[in-house]
């Protein structure tokens, strides 16, 4: 295992602790060098005497491709296989011993690719197997530290709320922005080293995963796409001009973009609607994984976000984006995350609304000031949202905790992981 990786203790832990508890099957997914192999080789987990096989081993593949049934069957229980999505054949026949013996946790599964994007694979384990994400690090996990901001939103008073928090000095804000999680780029802490690690892994994702997945004729287009998708990030999808940009045809722009989203790389955010009498915005916004990722795709650097307003708007939406995205793995709560926009130009950045239908709202700024415009959207938004309405927050690079009203205030940024 990766001592690095090792280091950190991953806030998903106890979510997976339990699902096995009670679950035959769990798929630990996310995309590559996310961490998901040191996570279930982590002494919380193997404490049982679990097995583990990897099909990242050619030998092993093989073996499990050529006679799935009698691989299966030679495994000794509790196992853990790794990299599952190289063998879907694999899943009819673990289907099969959980039926055979229902017991939890029997099977640990990980995956590069999101394998239930496959109808066969997501029917063949209904009910059987719980489904879990691992993103890149959140910030709590580099200080070894579990967030609670996203439950603290659903809080009936934010305790955590006072006082003034540590601001994010000149440029550390954008050091964060451009570092991004993925747990071997944030080792390295040259701008430089950091970048030649981003690239090998495009290039990885392009050769393996997504090569695996599918038969690409183009080998460039992959990563073309998503450098273009990069310089969208934030916005909605709009399959007619990304068609233009990259001179394809939409059919073959929407098979290549499913393989992006498949392998995790990019991430679509939903429209949030409730009350139909108002035009509403349908169509998804798209961001990548990771805002170190994204940073580096669009050529980003400190230097250049510093310069570039607008830029830095567009990582830092992505980075915090993701961060919700992380905790709300996580979280009490477990709210489902939106964005909102009306065809008449109010917007909010995020909306988040859990299982009991409570609503809150989340804006960002890159500023460290704010004026009472900048709450505008949450207030459209907490009229349309109505009874069910909890609170608005305006996240912003300042230190100081803004109320511009009894359920709507300003939060520095670092609240996110504080």
């Amino acid at each position: 295992m990766d001592d690095y990786r090792a280091m950190f203790r991953r806030n998903l832990i106890g979510q997976l602790i339990e699902a096995l508890a009670d679950t035959p099957a769990v798929l630990v997914n996310g995309a590559r060098q996310t961490g998901k192999s040191t996570l279930v080789q982590s002494k919380e987990v193997v404490k049982d005497g679990r097995h583990y096989i990897t099909f990242d081993d050619p030998g092993v593949l093989a073996a499990a491709r050529s006679d799935p049934n009698g691989f299966l069957a030679g495994l000794p229980l509790p196992v853990t296989l790794d990299e599952i999505q190289h063998v879907p054949e694999l899943f009819p026949v673990v289907k099969a011993a959980i039926d055979r013996r229902r017991h939890p946790g029997q099977f640990l599964l990980t995956g590069s690719a999101n394998v239930m994007l496959l109808p066969k694979i997501s029917e063949s384990l209904a009910g059987r197997m719980e489904i879990l994400t691992l993103w890149p690090f959140s910030q709590g996990e580099m200080k070894n530290h579990q967030e609670s901001f996203v439950d603290s939103l659903f809080s009936p008073k934010p305790v955590n709320w006072s006082g003034k928090f540590q601001k994010l000095e000149g440029e550390a804000l954008l050091e964060h922005l451009v570092a991004g999680g993925y747990p071997p780029a944030v080792a390295r802490h040259s701008p430089s080293r950091r970048d030649a690690w981003f690239h090998s892994y495009i290039m990885t994702m392009l050769q393996r995963d997504i090569r695996d997945l599918a038969n690409i004729a183009d080998s460039t287009a992959i990563p073309r796409l998503l450098s273009v998708v990069a310089t969208r990030a934030g916005s909605l999808l709009n399959f007619a001009d990304l068609s233009r940009t990259m001179g394809l045809p939409q059919t073959t722009l929407k098979r290549y973009f499913a393989l992006l989203e498949g392998t995790f790389l990019v991430q679509l955010l939903r429209p949030w609607t409730r009350n139909l009498g108002k035009r509403v915005i349908q169509t998804p916004k798209v961001y990548l994984n990771d805002s170190g990722l994204l940073a580096y795709s669009l050529g980003a650097t400190v230097d250049r976000l510093k310069a570039e307003g607008p830029l830095t708007g567009a990582v830092l939406e992505n980075f915090v984006m993701m961060e919700l995205r992380k905790q709300c793995a996580w979280s009490t709560a477990r709210p489902e995350m939106f964005f909102w926009r009306t065809t008449s130009g109010a917007e909010v950045d995020f909306v988040l609304e859990d299982r009991a239908g409570k609503v809150v709202g989340l804006e960002v700024k890159a500023s460290a000031t704010l004026g009472s415009q900048d709450a505008r959207g949450l207030r459209e938004l907490a009229d349309t949202v109505g009874k069910n309405w909890l609170r608005g927050v305006v996240l912003y690079a300042g230190r100081e905790v803004i109320p511009f009203a009894s359920n709507l205030h300003g939060i520095p940024m670092t609240a996110l992981w504080a």
